[in-house]
């Protein structure tokens, strides 16, 4: 092997790795053009085996670096076996790393012998739609997706039209221009003008930023968000109960007076049912003060069969809502019942909460119509949608003491901050221990607790209504532009009257 043919069969590894400083905390931007860039080039001419060769190392390199701090959260946090810990990681860096070795293999066997244009517009096709795949099939993954690398630069102003892979797939437009312009013969001008086309949708994005796609539908509104930052590892003791809710209650009676006060998920660690009186203390304790309080909190239902890891809004009625999108390995184990029982003999930690209803209404509170998540839920625009259009603002409560002080939790706020961006709504959100925030409709924080400490962060949210092209239509526009783009590319020889030759130039049929 020639070392040029060494260093590119490493190269994508540690390109995987310099990816994942797009994102927060990091945000090097930059590094969501450069990297996925030189991973095309590094496919371009390649066959299908060493493409999908050249994928996998790169999907390793994402997901071991950016996503590490899931050991924290298995060993270090639920007292799990180290070998269990990293065989879970292990085998979810390998599940998400074949995305990428799926997106090569397509490449390399679809546009292999196809003209440069059609084979960069089918590199940006295929790594967006892989990208949905893998934030979809098997209830969904969403992390590190390239389009909230850019929630603090121009394309973010794309966010209310076309969402976070919208704003992923006019990145990957740039990236397939700045390639097309880099391997193609063309002239000096014409590199000029791929620059240039690169450019647009940064400087389109940068002109949209101030729209003002929803309108303001009520007097501004003062909210408290407690963040009680009990440590993870003493959060679930038995004897520590007490102690949890001492110390919200002290917490809240800070925060009285402010219309909305809201608290973390599963705030305290009781169920619901078990907690009748402390919870009526709480409410009654706010309606003296003009307080509406909304807590994360456990709960069974009627019947004493389901647990739902639920969001109380202590108003008048009260009322529940219940996490629709659990975490795998975490809130329930998709696995045969054999293997619970292998779980349980082994004294492995797991628990299984039930799937809240699907297309929940937003819950009243503090005189406005919030659309809740809970964790994890945040991560998925779509499941926002359908509550953000009857709602005033965006309500998200998290646990993310589960990964330390690893990116992790930076990583979810920044996913977080896209969601207001995309509907266009105030965000309140209430973390553990951080990031608790206040989150304005163009993805500006307008105010943050200092984390790993209890915390009572006093604003103001002003309720919006109004429904951008992002919450009206969702991804399909966004999909469906891929998916034709990806069958023109394909279809183009035949339709522009081109045939492929073996160099992989394109060349005019004779008649």
């Amino acid at each position: 092997m020639s070392a040029p043919d060494r260093w590119r069969r490493f190269l994508p590894l540690p390109l995987g790795a310099a990816s994942t400083l797009a994102f927060a905390p990091f945000n090097l931007w930059p590094l969501a053009i450069l990297c996925p860039l030189l991973l095309m080039w590094l496919w371009r001419g390649a066959t299908p085996r060493v493409s999908a060769w050249r994928g996998f190392a790169y999907g390793i390199g994402v997901f071991a670096a950016g996503t590490w701090w899931l050991y924290i959260s298995i060993h270090d946090m639920n007292d799990s076996p180290a070998w269990l810990a990293l065989l879970l990681v292990a085998a979810l860096v390998l599940v998400m790393a074949a995305y990428y070795a799926l997106a090569g293999w397509l490449l390399a066997r679809l546009y292999g012998r196809r003209s440069l244009g059609a084979w960069c517009v089918g590199a940006a096709s295929l790594w967006l739609l892989v990208e949905w795949l893998r934030g979809w099939l098997f209830t969904g993954f969403p992390w590190l997706q390239l389009g909230y690398s850019q929630t603090d630069t121009w394309l973010s102003g794309w966010a209310p039209l076309l969402g976070s892979y919208g704003i992923g797939g006019l990145l990957l437009v740039s990236i397939a221009l700045l390639l097309w312009g880099w391997l193609g013969t063309q002239s000096g001008s014409h590199r000029l003008i791929a620059v240039a086309l690169a450019l647009l949708p940064w400087c389109a994005g940068r002109v949209l930023q101030p729209v003002d796609w929803t309108a303001v539908s009520g007097e501004p509104v003062s909210v408290a968000v407690l963040q009680g930052a009990v440590p993870q590892r003493i959060k679930w003791l038995v004897n520590n109960r007490e102690a949890t809710r001492e110390l919200y209650h002290r917490l809240n009676n800070e925060a009285l007076g402010a219309r909305l006060i809201l608290w973390p998920e599963a705030a305290v660690t009781e169920l619901a049912n078990q907690i009748p009186q402390y919870l009526d203390q709480i409410r009654s304790e706010g309606r003296q003060q003009g307080s509406d309080v909304v807590l994360g909190i456990l709960r069974m239902d009627e019947r004493g069969e389901n647990i739902y890891n639920s969001m109380l809004a202590l108003s008048d009625p009260p009322q529940f809502y219940d996490k629709r999108h659990l975490v795998p390995y975490s809130e329930f184990f998709p696995v045969p019942d054999w293997v619970r029982g292998v779980l349980q003999r082994l004294d492995l930690p797991y628990a299984d909460i039930t799937h809240g209803a699907d297309n929940q209404l937003p819950v009243r509170a503090g005189g406005m119509q919030l659309a809740a998540t809970i964790c994890y839920e945040d991560t998925f625009g779509h499941a926002q949608r359908a509550a953000a259009g009857a709602a005033d603002v965006l309500v998200n409560v998290t646990n993310d003491a589960w990964f330390g002080h690893s990116p992790a939790r930076y990583q979810h706020f920044q996913m977080s901050r896209m969601r207001a961006m995309e509907v266009r709504r105030w965000l309140i959100r209430s973390a553990n221990d951080g990031v608790s925030a206040l989150v304005a409709p163009d993805g500006k924080v307008s105010a943050r607790a200092a984390e790993f400490r209890p915390a009572v962060l006093r604003g103001t949210v002003t309720p919006r209504r109004g429904l951008t092209p992002y919450a009206r239509f969702g991804d399909w526009p966004v999909l469906g532009a891929a998916v034709l783009a990806l069958l023109a590319s394909l279809a183009g020889g035949r339709f522009w009257g081109l045939k492929p030759v073996p160099d992989g130039t394109m060349q005019r049929r004779s008649n």
